[in-house]
C-alpha cells in the first residue's frame, strides 16, 4: 500500500536535520539523522513484523482494541499517559515482550520502580475480548503496543501504523525494572541508555515529549525542590514555578504534579516551550534544554510542532521494535497477560 507524503513534511524534517547538524560542532558522535518510516518502505524488522500479521488470523483486532481503549479513556483520561509509560517500561527493560505485565512474586511489575505504573486493567480487558474472537492468537505485547497508540491519538497525539508479530516473554525479574530511568540521570547516561537499545538522541528528546501528558509523584521531585538548607537547587527552575511546586508538594507522600504545567491533558508540543521557560518538572526534562547535545532538538520541536508530531510517531515505532521476540522458539502467545501459559 502506497500513499503520498506532503512535500512540507520532507522540507520540515530536512530543516530539523540541518539545525541539529549546525549545532553538532563537527563531532561525529553528535551527527543526527531523521528517518521516514513510510508504510510502503522496508522496515528494519520487515522479516519479523508485519502490518498484515493479523489480517487473516484476527481481522477485527484493531477495532476491538480501539473500542476498548475509547471506553477506558472516556472514564479516565489519565490512563492515556499511564499506557504510554507502561509501554515504555516494558520495552526499555528487556524489550517489547509484555514482561512488565506478568504478575508474580519477583516480577518487573512488583519492583519498586513499577509501583506507580497504571493501565494493567485496560490491557486485561482488551485481552479478554480478543481471546473471545481470536483465541490464543494475539500477543499481549502487540495489544499493549497498539493500545498505547490509540490512547495517544485520543488525547490529540499523532497516529502511526503498528507492525505486529511480537511474542510474549515467559520470564520477568524485578531487578530488570531498576534499569528504567527515573528522572535523576545525567543526559550522558540517558543517551547511552537509549543507544544501548538501538535508539538515538533524537528518539530521547522526542519520546521525552510524552511528558506533555501525565503526572509524577511529588516524592520523586523533592531533590529538585530542596537542598539540605531548604532552598531550590540543581537544574534551573523558574521561581514562580518552584514556589507553586513547593506548595503543591508540601506533603509529597500522596501528591502528584503535572509533567506539563501548562496543558497537562492535551498532547502537544507545549512541553518543550516549558523547558525554554525553565518549567520542566523532572531534572531530566529540564536538562534536555541545558545540554548542548539536546537543546537544538528542543528548540526545533518548539518552533515546529508538526515536526514533533511526525517524529513522535517515528520514535514510537522505533521504541516498539526493541528486542522483540518473534522466532519459532522464542516466547509464547499468553492467553492471560498476567501469567505464562500452563500448557
Amino acid at each position: 500500500m502506497k500513499f503520498s507524503v506532503p512535500f512540507f513534511f520532507l522540507f520540515l524534517l530536512s530543516v530539523l536535520v540541518l539545525i541539529i547538524s549546525a549545532f553538532a560542532g563537527g563531532e561525529a558522535e553528535s551527527t543526527l539523522t531523521l528517518t521516514l518510516p513510510l508504510p510502503y518502505q522496508t522496515l528494519p524488522f520487515d522479516n519479523l513484523l508485519s502490518f498484515n500479521y493479523y489480517h487473516q488470523k484476527c481481522p477485527n483486532l484493531e477495532q476491538i482494541i480501539n473500542k476498548k481503549v475509547k471506553e477506558w479513556i472516556a472514564k479516565d483520561p489519565t490512563l492515556a499517559a499511564g499506557l504510554l509509560r507502561l509501554h515504555f517500561h516494558d520495552c526499555a527493560v528487556t524489550g517489547c515482550d509484555a514482561s512488565i505485565l506478568l504478575n508474580h512474586e519477583g516480577s518487573e511489575r512488583t519492583a519498586e520502580a513499577s509501583r506507580t505504573l497504571r493501565g494493567f486493567q485496560v490491557i486485561d480487558d482488551i485481552k479478554v475480548e480478543v481471546e473471545k474472537m481470536c483465541p490464543a492468537t494475539v500477543s499481549c505485547a502487540d495489544i499493549l503496543t497498539a493500545a498505547t497508540r490509540d490512547a495517544t491519538v485520543l488525547l490529540g497525539g499523532p497516529y502511526w501504523m503498528v507492525p505486529y508479530g511480537r511474542k510474549d516473554s515467559r520470564s520477568s525479574y524485578a531487578k530488570d525494572a531498576d534499569m528504567v530511568p527515573m528522572g535523576r540521570e545525567s543526559i550522558t547516561t540517558l543517551i547511552e541508555f537509549f543507544q544501548s537499545r538501538g535508539l538515538n538522541v533524537v528518539d530521547l528528546v522526542v519520546l521525552s515529549g510524552a511528558h506533555t501528558i501525565g503526572r509524577a509523584a511529588c516524592s520523586s521531585i523533592q531533590h529538585r525542590l530542596y537542598d539540605s538548607n531548604g532552598t531550590a537547587t540543581g537544574v534551573p527552575i523558574d521561581d514562580h514555578y518552584l514556589d507553586f511546586l513547593q506548595r503543591k508538594c508540601k506533603c509529597p507522600s500522596d501528591q502528584y504534579a503535572d509533567l506539563d504545567a501548562t496543558t497537562p491533558t492535551t498532547f502537544d508540543s507545549q512541553y518543550y516551550k516549558n523547558l525554554e521557560n525553565s518549567k520542566g518538572l523532572l531534572s531530566t526534562d529540564q536538562m534536555l534544554y541545558s545540554d548542548s547535545r539536546t537543546r537544538p532538538i528542543v528548540d526545533t520541536l518548539t518552533q515546529s510542532p508538526i515536526v514533533f508530531r511526525y517524529q513522535f510517531s517515528v520514535s514510537m515505532v522505533n521504541l516498539g521494535n526493541i528486542q522483540i521476540l518473534t522466532g519459532q522458539n522464542e516466547g509464547e502467545i499468553r492467553t492471560n497477560c498476567n501469567f505464562v501459559n500452563r500448557y
